[in-house]
């Protein structure tokens, strides 16, 4: 993963920019040496993401600003529970209060929902991972979410894992001239998967010694048989993953069948944000 300072900066001035232009115009109103305090109260369960994004905006316009939490990334938290108190310069608050809340409310969406999917497979051998749907210009954010709602991130963009899709299949002539052209070019370290959409091209993949396989839209039966298959066959690890529609009511389902990964591309594409409220003393 990135650095995360640096990509927290550079999430808070784009927030920043495009939401005070040339300045905050009601803001103003407020005499400029005046300090207030406020807090933060979560309206529903969730679990609370994004507390480093809430505290830069803020201090990003006043260093002197405050926050004490009384929660942390990745805890649960109950509706009606106070996240937090800031205290600090009154026209800061005001100016910083709704990218502040924009970011503490989406990332906990994003923590939420993953922890959703994690819980409903506990017990299995699955984890849940995470895709390249994201919103532009906060693909890092959105993945440090999954991680504090206990998901596993997939490959952060296209520079740091080699995934095989449809179209690069068609493209490169077929499944094994796709993966020999992909085991001959991959840079140490980087991981090459390969997606298969039937049974047939999964035991093409496995003849052409792929070590991940992604089983796209496979029914429950299909993955059931896919796993079967994948274990009687080979004689190393190879790491099937699910993917394809996959919701809440059906993905415990889906860890039973044996595999190893589920992804979810909704945990950051269908974002609802937590409800939360920013009250000042």
């Amino acid at each position: 993963m990135k650095d995360l300072k640096d990509e927290i900066r550079s999430n808070i001035r784009q927030a920043l920019s495009e939401d005070l232009g040339a300045g905050d115009l009601t803001a103003s109103l407020i005499p400029a040496e005046k300090e207030l305090t406020a807090y933060v109260v979560s309206r529903e369960d969730s679990v609370l993401c994004g507390t480093q994004w809430f505290e830069a905006c803020f201090q990003t316009l006043s260093s002197n600003t405050q926050v004490h939490w009384f929660a942390s990334d990745g805890e649960a938290v109950r509706s009606g529970q106070k996240l937090c108190e800031i205290a600090g310069n009154a026209r800061a608050l005001l100016s910083a209060e709704r990218s502040a809340l924009n970011f503490l409310q989406l990332l906990s969406a994003v923590a939420t929902q993953t922890r959703r999917y994690v819980d409903a497979i506990a017990g299995t051998n699955a984890v849940i991972v995470d895709t390249r749907k994201t919103l532009p210009g906060l693909r890092l954010a959105q993945k440090y979410a999954v991680t504090c709602g206990g998901g596993v991130n997939h490959r952060m963009g296209l520079y740091d894992g080699i995934l095989i899709k449809e179209n690069h299949i068609i493209a490169a002539g077929g499944i094994q001239p796709a993966l020999t052209r992909a085991q001959a070019i991959a840079p140490a370290g980087v991981f090459i998967q390969i997606e298969v959409e039937s049974l047939q091209e999964l035991q093409e993949a496995l003849s052409a010694h792929a070590t991940m396989i992604l089983l796209d839209n496979f029914t429950l039966g299909q993955l059931q048989d896919a796993v079967t298959l994948t274990r009687q066959q080979t004689g190393q690890p190879v790491v099937l993953e699910a993917s394809g529609n996959m919701t809440l009511e059906g993905v415990r389902q889906v860890a039973q069948t044996g595999v190893d990964r589920i992804s979810v591309g909704s945990l950051t594409k269908n974002v609802q944000a937590i409800d939360l409220s920013m009250r000042f003393v």
